[in-house]
């Protein structure tokens, strides 16, 4: 059976690796162009030498990229701002594109607007006119709708995580929806991979931190999902730190819990509302939640708690953010556009310990 053809846009960097690595596993799709506008000509194994015999690709530069005539989808593993300059021009060629930035992941202007003040980009929005036949792209809230898309925005990584850990809580009306704060710890690798004086070894080994405290864009994309699972707008309190690892995310969620609603309620909201995705895995308080369970995996895991105490319900959700946050959402997107089963090249364990 004849493979989906998929160019790279940004392959020299962690998203762009991470995206060959599935690729190269998946029996129905393969990489027919590299792109990246560094390290131009070069092999791609030259990079990332654990490539070697298994992607050997010359990086084409995207000025002069000759590309397949029967390319299909392109992946922008780009920073903000690149796949709204470019992807119009994919678009036209009759391909169908998947952005990992937040040029995509907002519809409509207003709402991008808000987005792009978080980031510092007040310029607006190279291409307007695309942004109505934008979706989002986390497949399990949109399944129906990437489908039958041929321009679909990843989500942020942190937002996967906090949106897959609250989504059957809110929906089922389990917690006080303006209760909500999100604590989030995610691995250096969520920077990328250019080069920052932060993140260099003596300054991250044994270090953490806190950033972007009350004002982290994932932020916007996780209230409007919540807002519409709730029905009525949905305001959290969200923090992330950078911790001194080089993959994953840990959220842990609390939000007051509603009268009546147990640990056993929980679990089986959760096992109900996720019995057809098959990489979010529910587990009840006994089930320790480490980074290492999902490192390397396309899967999202969540622990339910109680706290009766205090009356607060404390949700774990577990995500690699180079996977699950990043290629592995990608990947399982182009599944869908494509009407492939959505696990093809993803079901597989991940990396312990």
């Amino acid at each position: 059976m004849e493979k989906i053809k998929v160019v790279i846009v940004g392959a020299g960097g962690y998203g762009g690796c991470g995206a060959i690595e599935l690729l190269l596993g998946h029996p129905r799709a393969e990489i027919c162009a590299l792109i990246d506008k560094e390290q131009v000509g070069r092999p791609i194994s030259d990079l990332y030498p654990h490539l070697k015999g298994f992607c050997d690709m010359p990086i084409l530069d995207p000025r002069q990229a000759q590309c397949p005539e029967d390319a299909q989808v392109v992946f922008f593993s780009t920073p903000d701002g690149v796949g709204q300059t470019e992807a119009g021009a994919w678009l036209e060629k009759g391909m169908k594109v998947v952005d990992y930035s937040g040029d995509f992941r907002f519809n409509d202007l207003e709402t991008y607007k808000g987005y792009a003040a978080r980031i510092g980009r007040n310029q607006g929005h190279a291409a307007p006119d695309l942004l109505p036949q934008s979706v989002y792209g986390l497949a399990e809230l949109h399944r129906a709708e990437i489908q039958g898309a041929n321009l679909v925005g990843n989500p942020g990584c942190f937002a996967v995580s906090c949106i897959l850990g609250l989504s059957p809580a809110v929906k089922e009306k389990l917690v006080d929806p303006q209760t909500i704060i999100c604590d989030a710890k995610t691995g250096v690798s969520g920077a990328g991979k250019n080069p920052n004086p932060t993140f260099h070894y003596p300054a991250r080994y044994d270090a953490m931190n806190a950033y972007k405290v009350s004002g982290h864009q994932h932020v916007y994309e996780v209230e409007r999902e919540l807002g519409r699972m709730a029905g009525d707008p949905v305001a959290i309190t969200f923090t992330p730190h950078v911790v001194p690892l080089s993959r994953g995310i840990l959220t842990t969620i609390y939000a007051r819990i509603r009268e009546g609603v147990n640990v056993n309620t929980l679990i089986d909201a959760y096992q109900a509302f996720y019995q057809a995705d098959r990489f979010v895995r529910v587990f009840g308080p006994e089930t320790p939640q480490i980074s290492t369970h999902v490192r390397g995996s396309n899967f999202c895991n969540i622990s339910l708690h109680v706290d009766e105490r205090t009356g607060n319900v404390i949700i774990v959700s577990l995500i690699d953010n180079l996977v699950k946050g990043q290629a592995g959402s990608a990947v399982q997107n182009m599944n869908l556009m494509f009407g492939l089963d959505e696990t093809e090249g993803l079901l597989h364990p991940g990396i312990y310990p």
